[in-house]
C-alpha cells in the first residue's frame, strides 16, 4: 500500500479507500458484523488507514460498525463520513446542507463512531437551498472546534465547488480538500469538468462505484450472473458498457488478473489524485480488490481502455479543439507552442 496527500492538505491517506456502505445488513443486502470484520481487517493489514461511511449507510450500522473497528486504534485512522442526507423523514429540518442539519447530523455520527472528531467530514450532496456561505461558515466552525479535521465535498457541481473554494481562501475559512464522484470506465462524464478543476485547485478524488456496481467484473456479460441489483440501471447494462466490458475483460485475461483489478487500476494509474472507493459484501471479494495493488496496467492497456471507453467531452471542449478555433487561437503557431498548462 502506498499513501497519497489528500488534495490541499498534509494528510496522507492510503492509495485505495475502504466503502462501508455494505456493513449491516440494514437495506436488505450487505454484510453481517463478523464479516465486515473480516473485511476491515484484510484492508487495514495491507496498510489501509482510508475509511469511508455516512450517517445514512445502512440506517447507521456502517457508522456503528466502523466504530467498533476502529476503537483499539482510533488515532491510525482516517475516518471520512458525510451529512446532507436525512437523519429522520417527515422533518423538514433534520436533511440538506443547512447548519442545523449539520450540527445535529454530525453530532448523531460521533456518538455512533465513538470518536470524539471525524478526520474528513463530506457535504454529501448540493441541495440548493443552502448559501454557499452558511455551508462554509458552518464546516470552519466546526474545524475550529475540533470536531473535524478537513472538509470535503461529494455530488455537487463543479461551479459551486470552485465558486466555494474561491470564497474559503477570500473569506480564510477551510476550503475543501476532498471530492467524491462517481468515476469508473463505464462512467467517465466527470473528466469533463470535475477532474480538471480537481488537477487545478488540488483537490483529491475519491470514485465510487470504481467497478460499476459490479458491472465492471464481467459476471453479467451476455446475461450472465444475477442482474437483479442492476436490472433497474439500463446505462450500466446497456449495449455499449457491455463492449466495454468485453474490452477489460480482453485485457484481464492477458494480464492474468480478474476485471475487477483492472478497472481499478485504471482508476489508480491518473496522472492526479484518484482514490477508489471499495466495497465488498465478502471477504473474498475484499481479497480480490485488494490484490490490483500487486500489479499495474501497461500504458499499451491503459490506452485500449481508454479508447474502449472514450465519451464526448461536448462544449465548449470538443469546439475549442477543432482545428478551426486552434488555427484562429493561436495564428497557425500552435505547434511552435510549448504549453504545460494544455493538459490535465
Amino acid at each position: 500500500m502506498k499513501y497519497k496527500l489528500f488534495g490541499k492538505s498534509g494528510l496522507r491517506v492510503s492509495e485505495l479507500c475502504l466503502g462501508t456502505m455494505t456493513f449491516g445488513g440494514d437495506w436488505g443486502y450487505g454484510a453481517d458484523k463478523d464479516e465486515c470484520q473480516k473485511m476491515f481487517d484484510i484492508f487495514t493489514k495491507a496498510g489501509g488507514n482510508f475509511i469511508d461511511t455516512a450517517n445514512r449507510y445502512t440506517e447507521g450500522t456502517s457508522e456503528k460498525f466502523v466504530g467498533d473497528f476502529i476503537a483499539s486504534d482510533r488515532s491510525r485512522f482516517v475516518v471520512a463520513t458525510k451529512y446532507s442526507l436525512y437523519n429522520r423523514m417527515h422533518d423538514v429540518n433534520a436533511s440538506g446542507n443547512h447548519r442545523k442539519n449539520l450540527v445535529q447530523s454530525l453530532e448523531g455520527s460521533l456518538k455512533r463512531l465513538k470518536s470524539e472528531y471525524i478526520d474528513v467530514l463530506y457535504l454529501h450532496a448540493w441541495d440548493f437551498t443552502t448559501p454557499v456561505e452558511e455551508v462554509l461558515r458552518a464546516l470552519d466552525d466546526l474545524v475550529r472546534a475540533g470536531k473535524v479535521f478537513y472538509i470535503a465535498i461529494s455530488d455537487t457541481p463543479a461551479w459551486i465547488i470552485s465558486m466555494s473554494n474561491a470564497i474559503a481562501e477570500l473569506r480564510g475559512w477551510s476550503s475543501f480538500a476532498g471530492l467524491q464522484v462517481e468515476y469508473s470506465l463505464l462512467q467517465r462524464t466527470p473528466e469533463r469538468e470535475f477532474l480538471p478543476m480537481a488537477k487545478h485547485l488540488d483537490i483529491a478524488v475519491t470514485a465510487w462505484a470504481p467497478i460499476a456496481g459490479g458491472a465492471l467484473t464481467g459476471k453479467y456479460l451476455g446475461g450472465g450472473g444475477d442482474g437483479n441489483r442492476l436490472k433497474a440501471d439500463s446505462v450500466r447494462l446497456n449495449a455499449r458498457n457491455q463492449e466495454i466490458v468485453s474490452s477489460v475483460r480482453e485485457i484481464a485475461e492477458d494480464a492474468g488478473c480478474s476485471c475487477a483489478q483492472v478497472a481499478l487500476n485504471w482508476l489508480r494509474q491518473k496522472n492526479q489524485v484518484v482514490i477508489p472507493v471499495i466495497g465488498a459484501r465478502k471477504e473474498n471479494q475484499m481479497r480480490e480488490n485488494m490484490a490490483c495493488l500487486n500489479f499495474k496496467l501497461t500504458q499499451d492497456q491503459i490506452k485500449r481502455l481508454d479508447e474502449a471507453s472514450k465519451i464526448e467531452l461536448g462544449f465548449p471542449h470538443d469546439f475549442l479543439v477543432n482545428d478551426g478555433m486552434r488555427n484562429n487561437l493561436y495564428g497557425g503557431m500552435r505547434h511552435a507552442l510549448e504549453n504545460h498548462r494544455e493538459k490535465w
